[in-house]
Formats: C-alpha cells, structure tokens, sequence
C-alpha cells in the first residue's frame, strides 16, 4: 500500500489539506507517498502549538534532554537500513550515500548527547564588592526550521537535535518530495519519548510556508528561524526575519572551486573532482562548481577526469553507481536549462549531454572546460551533473576566480606546498577548505556553514550551533546590601605615573 503521509501538530494528524505525490524519480511512475499539505494557517497552527509545549520542555534538566537525544541515536541506529532504503526509494540517493546520511544522524546524536551537561556560563567578577556576576544560555523559545530534500534526514537533524536539546520546541517544514522519509525520521524522534507538542512536523508548498511564517513570526509565535534551500528563497526568508528583528540559520547554496596546484597529484585530483562533481548527482550545497586548474597541468588534469567520467556508472541507485536520478522533474526541468548556459566557446566532454534515455530521472555527467569568468556558467549554482573547467596561472589569480561568484561554502586546494594552503585559506571567501580531498564532506563535531551567497554567516554542527539556539542571559547579584551603580561607585587605586627608575 502507498504510505500515507500528515502533518503532526501538536501531537494530532491533520487529515484535510491538498494531496501531493512523493514518486521515486528512478521509477517516476512509482508513487512513494501520497501527501497532505497544508496551508498557512496550519503552519501557524504548529507553531502556535509548539509555542505551548516549549516552556515544559525548557524546565526538563538539560542533561536529562541530553538522555532523550541519546535515545534518539540509539532509535536511528537501529533503523539505519530501514531509513536508508526509503531515502534511496524516495530521492534516488546510492544506498552507499543513504546510510551515510543515516549515520550522520547518529554522529550528530552522539556529540550533543553530552552538550546536555555542558551548556555552561560563567562566573564573573564585579568591578565592585560583594556582587557578582553570571551569564547563562537560555533557549531562544520556538524554532521554524525548513529544509530541502537533498538531503532530507542528515541535515534536519543538524537542526533539530541541538534545537530539541537546548529546550526549544520545533516545528519542522521538510521538502514534500522527500515527505515518507522525513515522516519517518518524525516517528524516530517521537519514539524517544519527546513530550507531545514538542517537534511537530509541518508539510506544505513553499509559498504556503513563507506565509504561514510570515504570519507566526508577527504573531510572536517564532523566535528563531533555520532555512537550508536555496540563495534565492534564503534571501526572501532573510528579508522576512529581518523585518521581524530576528537573525535567520541560512545555510544556502554554493558555487564551490578546487584549485589545482602544479605539484599536486593529479590522479588524487581527478578522483576528489568526480567524487564532488557527480556525486548526488551534482545536487550537494556543497558540490563541485568549478576546476580552477593551473595552466600547466591543464591538459593532464582534463584527461585523468574526463576518464574517470566516462568510466564511472549511473543507474540505479540501489547497485554500486556514482549518481542515481535526479531528485525530482522540478530539478530535472531546471538543469535542462542550466545546459542551456553552454556555448559555442565551450568545449563540452566527454560525450552525450541531456537526460538519459529510459524511465528515471537520469543524467549524463558533463564537463564543461574552457569556462570564463563572466559565463552563467562559472557564476551560477547549477545543482546537477555538470563541471566547469578553467585555468590560472598565479596563485592570487586562483584565489579571485574562486571567489568571484560571491559564493562562500566549500572550497579546496591540491597541492603539497603548505605555503599555498595557507595563503588559499587566507585568501578564499568559504566557511570551509578542504586541502587535497573533496569539496563536499561534513562532520558532526565541525562548523558547516558559507558566506556571501552561501549563507548570512550562521554555522551548524559542533559547539557552534549552539549559538543558534540559545540566548545568553547576563545577571548581576550584589549581596552589599546598598546601591552600588556601575562605572560609578568603583574603587580607585591611584598610581604614580611620573615614576622613573
């Protein structure tokens, strides 16, 4: 039977809404799930109701939070396979990739389980006696967190876990393609023993959720607002929280540059390129945009990678292939007409380019050498099979083409030279360097997160995020039994300034 798939709120299903198909885009005729969308107000609802529930979950201890993430881990662990499987029936994902994701959750589960006994303040000391001073982290209150398919159940848990464990209720708005597997992720966090109320999840269209939004944050329903999508909806989101005086998660896209050194090993590069380039199909934040590859390696790089594509398998993504389909027709629709960016000055390898003949939503992996720095091509997130190629001669010159889209995500430099490292990481605009691996790649103890068009700053994953779900709360104690003011009634000790040995 076709899964059926509600929104929760408040611990009820909501049954009424406009139906959506979930299909698997390697069998597009496939229905994974038939979903209920809602409206506006039915976001509004969720976080009216998450709203009601935050103020218990906040008085739980933290470490006793930390024991329900734990469990959350341990939950995910022992469904590893089954979340897997429906992440590649639902987006296409290689199974290899999928229980990758999976285990992220669990990595992610694994580090803020202990956070629970570390969300310290200080002690500080007063300028005056008898009094003093404490800082503590507080959590913000309600968190809307919206998020994309890609990767539907490693990253929302990059949200949701700090967001629960700081004592914040969460309502979460996943993409509706990937609906049966965020459902079931839901259910996992459920299971642990959240208090009803706490997380709820949300399923509706991307306009319905901007208003539904809109209208909780003027309700002062919505403290903190996490958004993982594009740089075009970012910004309107961005917008919408500034107008509210809040400061957004943005986590965005990325047009994101290896630099090739001369020195560096060119087999190692050619691999670390397919593997960013077309892994997921292109459709990573954090794929590879661009090769910016030094003049006098050119030639040797082009071959190995071009190679390296053409040898590598497409198809179905529950055998041992590079890429599956692409996530869904929205996407396919839209890479058709990043192609369209190609032109004559192009040189386009290493053969057919366009959808691949069959059922699915599949691609030819292409690369694009020869590409100028004022191509749509070079400065723009195209989110599919497709590699740019260019070259450079200086290593400044390397570091202005990488930043030149206004992106600031991923980046990485090959080479051996550590001289060259640290000047690229002095000099490129990206929240994150990688030197002789890969563009894409994350772990749960390290910030991940992008500038410029990438992102407004903000950064998941690791101690890091928890900025994003906690305020810090200053509070002075004077004990001196009268009125003592700040910079006013402060002890001097007074120096001899004119002392001379």
């Amino acid at each position: 039977m076709t899964r059926q798939i509600v929104s929760v709120v408040g611990g009820d299903e909501v049954t009424s809404g406009t139906p959506y198909a979930s299909v698997n885009p390697a069998r597009p005729s496939q229905i994974v799930a038939d979903v209920t969308l809602t409206d506006a107000a039915g976001f509004a609802d969720a976080c009216r109701a998450a709203s009601a529930a935050q103020r218990e979950w906040a008085r739980v201890p933290a470490p006793v939070r930390g024991r329900v993430i734990a469990s959350i881990g341990r939950l995910v662990e022992a469904n590893t396979e089954a979340l897997a499987r429906l992440v590649t029936e639902e987006i296409g994902k290689p199974y290899a990739e999928a229980l990758g994701e999976v285990r992220e959750i669990v990595d992610t589960c694994d580090f803020f389980l202990g956070e629970g006994r570390r969300l310290y303040g200080q002690t500080i000391p007063s300028e005056m006696p008898d009094k003093s001073l404490f800082t503590f982290r507080v959590p913000v209150g309600v968190a809307a967190v919206v998020t994309a398919g890609n990767f539907p159940v490693a990253v929302p848990s990059w949200y949701l876990v700090p967001a629960l464990l700081c004592g914040n209720a969460v309502v979460w708005k996943p993409a509706e393609y990937a609906a049966a597997s965020a459902h079931a992720l839901y259910r996992l966090f459920a299971a642990a023993g959240l208090p009803r109320g706490v997380l709820g999840i949300v399923f509706a269209g991307g306009e319905q959720t901007y208003a539904g939004l809109d209208r909780a944050l003027g309700e002062g329903l919505v403290q903190k607002v996490g958004f993982t999508g594009s740089s075009a909806v970012g910004r309107r989101v961005g917008e919408l929280c500034g107008r509210h005086l809040q400061s957004p998660c943005l986590e965005l896209g990325g047009k994101n540059p290896m630099v090739v050194m001369p020195d560096a090993d060119l087999d190692l590069a050619a691999e670390g390129a397919l593997f960013s380039g077309f892994g997921t199909a292109g459709q990573r934040c954090t794929s590879l945009g661009t090769v910016i590859v030094h003049e006098d390696v050119h030639d040797a790089f082009l071959r190995r990678f071009t190679d390296a594509v053409r040898s590598a398998k497409i198809g179905d993504p529950n055998g041992d292939v590079l890429y599956g389909p692409l996530l869904d027709h929205r996407f396919a629709e839209r890479y058709e007409e990043h192609l369209g960016w190609i032109q004559p000055h192009h040189t386009v390898l290493p053969g057919p380019v366009g959808r691949i003949d069959g059922e699915g939503l599949y691609y030819h992996p292409v690369v694009v050498d020869g590409v100028r720095p004022g191509d749509r091509l070079f400065l723009e997130e195209t989110f599919g099979p497709i590699v740019g190629v260019t070259t450079f001669s200086t290593l400044d010159e390397a570091i202005g083409l990488a930043n030149r889209p206004g992106y600031g995500l991923s980046s990485s430099i090959y080479t051996s030279d550590p001289k060259a490292v640290f000047r690229f990481r002095e000099g490129v605009s990206a929240g994150m360097v990688s030197v002789n691996n890969s563009t894409s790649g994350a772990e749960a103890h390290l910030p991940f997160g992008g500038n410029g068009k990438s992102g407004n700053g903000s950064r998941q994953s690791g101690m890091w995020v928890l900025d994003q779900f906690t305020r810090w709360q200053a509070m002075n104690w004077d004990y001196s039994g009268r009125l003592q003011k700040a910079q006013m009634d402060v002890a001097e000790i007074t120096p001899d300034l004119g002392f001379r040995l």
